[in-house]
């Protein structure tokens, strides 16, 4: 009886109360599923890049339409995340800080892009700004181009990652509440004040991470942005619709090199997210040691 108490106490100790050989399954079954569906695809995207040499994958990357799709893809995040990120912390500000009529409404909203197919987001701009669409004549006559133009490349882009920084600041700023903003008010701040010096430093972990999975996704869209594009070479294709046409012509080195770029970008973000989230472990673990502040002494 002694032996199984102690085991059972060392089960505990661990955090569960299964057998060894179920625990050692289980981690056996997930590392084998990552190996075979999110190592060895990411292995084999580098090896079909180099399968010609290095001077084949740089040939392949230095092609006027590769370097086009790179400048597209670049520019459309370069917009896309700063307006996702006033529009997600304003979003997050306004659903965790107060209470108002229509709020559950905005939270759907808000989760609104997940729920869509990014093919249906892009056919819903086409159906807005398309030449037989809503806006459309209005659009011809004053010459605006939205629909297969980098201007509809950015508005579905904005679309498809809007959710990621507002999703990522909600649950966040609900736990945190509303006291340290309360008090900073009290104390005579502004609204701007209380923002930049108590709200912001509480969220920044946080809204980092939301603005690294965003700018991914931007630069990884394919669905909505296919649709608006139009497929013009050297003009509306980012690098995802690059790989499509690339891959589509059998050009496999220099399809696989855009790719890798791509890949490339997972593993930086990847990076950068598993920094991030350390930092913040270790920023909650500094406050929660701090010792409580002692009241000052009553003045005699």
């Amino acid at each position: 009886m002694s032996g199984s108490n102690s085991r059972t106490i060392r089960r505990a100790q661990a955090g569960t109360t299964e057998a060894p050989w179920v625990r050692y399954t289980l981690i056996g079954i997930a590392l084998a599923f990552m190996l075979l569906f999110l190592v060895l695809p990411l292995a084999a995207v580098f090896a079909e890049a180099l399968r010609k040499g290095f001077g084949a994958y740089l040939e392949g990357l230095r092609e006027p339409d590769a370097w086009a799709a790179i400048k597209l893809t670049l520019i459309t995040a370069a917009i896309a995340v700063p307006l996702n990120l006033v529009f997600g912390v304003a979003a997050a500000w306004c659903i965790a800080k107060y209470e108002f009529r229509g709020k559950a409404f905005l939270t759907t909203l808000v989760d609104l892009p997940f729920s869509v197919s990014p093919v249906v987001a892009g056919l819903i701009y086409v159906l807005m700004f398309g030449a037989q669409g809503w806006f459309g004549p209005w659009l011809q006559a004053h010459d605006i181009k939205i629909i297969f133009a980098v201007p509809g490349i950015v508005l579905a882009t904005v679309f498809v990652t809007f959710p990621f920084i507002a999703r990522e600041l909600i649950p966040l700023m609900q736990a945190q509440g509303n006291d340290e903003e309360q008090a900073a008010i009290v104390l005579g701040a502004t609204g701007w004040q209380t923002f930049w010096h108590v709200t912001l430093p509480n969220i920044k972990w946080g809204l980092l991470y939301g603005v690294i999975l965003c700018n991914a996704r931007a630069m990884g869209e394919f669905g909505a942005v296919s649709v608006v594009s139009g497929h013009i070479r050297g003009q509306t294709n980012t690098i995802p619709l690059h790989v499509e046409i690339l891959y589509n012509e059998y050009q496999s080195v220099a399809a696989f090199a855009a790719a890798s770029l791509l890949a490339l970008l997972a593993l930086v973000t990847l990076v950068i997210k598993t920094i991030a989230e350390h930092r913040n472990e270790q920023a909650q673990k500094a406050a929660a040691e701090l010792p409580p502040e002692r009241p000052a002494p009553a003045a005699r």
